[in-house]
């Protein structure tokens, strides 16, 4: 009886290994020229992400745009002198809020770094809550 469940247990191990073995060769990578079709095909139609940091493609329009090329040509330009544009690649960058001025002089602040320095109201280098632990 131990000699039928022993050949039992041999016969179901080969047949995993032979059906392993199968399946991965149904599974295997596709080649380079097939990946560079694929690609090419994606690039037409328009389904590949742009470089960057930016959201994936949109779905293209079927609608006319009610704009000439000159009219967004312009808006274009204007928007670049207003320094509304995003950089490239980061269109999800929050806008820098302008600046109205220093809020202190240089000198200023020195000289209020000075007066708390001798007062001892400054952290020694190396003794904040981020230095390495000894």
């Amino acid at each position: 009886m131990t000699m039928k469940n022993a050949l039992t247990v041999v016969a179901a191990v080969a047949a995993a290994m032979f059906a392993q073995a199968t399946f991965a060769q149904a599974s295997a990578p596709a080649s380079r020229a097939e990946v560079k079709a694929e690609t090419k095909a994606d690039a037409k139609a328009g389904k590949l992400t742009p470089a960057g940091e930016g959201a994936a493609p949109m779905e293209k329009s079927t609608g006319k745009s009610t704009k000439t090329r000159a009219e967004r040509k312009a808006e274009t330009q204007a928007a670049r002198k207003e320094k509304k544009l995003a950089p490239a690649g980061e269109a999800t960058a929050p806008a820098a809020a302008p600046s109205t001025g220093p809020a202190a002089a240089r000198a200023d602040v020195k000289a209020d770094t000075k007066a708390a320095v001798k007062a001892g109201a400054t952290t020694k280098a190396g003794e904040g809550p981020d230095a390495p632990k000894k």
